[in-house]
């Protein structure tokens, strides 16, 4: 079992950046892909970035690609969110997620474990 704390998250302006931080307790940290999802209402969860055990591989949406960042520090258990130039359309509750594997997926339904999630509003 593992507990995800997410933290981070609020209002931005237009352009603006927010980094976003996931606290895990529970495990060890690096029995686990890390990914981060967000969601906005009618919708379903879409991955947003994925980060490997070791964090030497990481994925991104087509949307956040040059923007976003994922990066974890697997000896402070937590994993990041770097959000820069960010847009409207970047609205969303975020959740961090983990995944008891060494391989990625963007299926939500892979991950075994969520935070709460945090909302994240870019105004224009």
């Amino acid at each position: 079992q593992v507990q995800l704390a997410e933290s981070g998250g609020g209002l931005v302006q237009a352009g603006g950046s927010l980094r976003l931080s996931c606290e895990a307790s529970g495990r060890t940290f690096s029995e686990y892909v890390m990914a981060w999802f967000r969601q906005v209402p009618g919708k379903e969860r879409e991955l947003v970035a994925v980060i490997t055990n070791n964090g030497g591989g990481t994925d991104y949406a087509d949307s956040v690609k040059g923007r976003f960042t994922i990066f974890r520090d697997n000896a402070k258990n937590t994993v990041y969110l770097q959000m820069n130039s960010l847009k409207p359309e970047d609205t969303a509750v975020y959740y961090c997620a983990a995944r008891p594997s060494r391989t990625t997926t963007p299926d939500a339904s892979g991950y075994y474990y969520w935070g709460r999630g945090i909302q994240v509003t870019v105004s224009s």
